[in-house]
């Protein structure tokens, strides 16, 4: 089984993405601590996931219609 989705395709972004994935579960309320998380449910890992895709369009998006 592959690791692909740990690593970065912008190996510098790396520590902005994290520190987003935290801002972003803190907005949603989501435990989420530096190192194992296996005991948070899969909704709250997703929504994680989902919410910072939905932040990462509408940034794109607004960035876009600024041109």
């Amino acid at each position: 089984m592959s690791n692909r989705s740990k690593k970065s395709s912008v190996p510098e972004a790396q520590s902005a993405l994290n520190r987003f994935k935290f801002e972003v579960a803190s907005e949603l309320g989501v435990p989420l601590s530096e190192g194992y998380n296996g005991d948070l449910t899969s909704h709250q890992n997703g929504s994680v996931g989902g919410y910072m895709v939905k932040k990462m369009i509408e940034a794109q998006e607004k960035q876009m219609a600024e041109r």
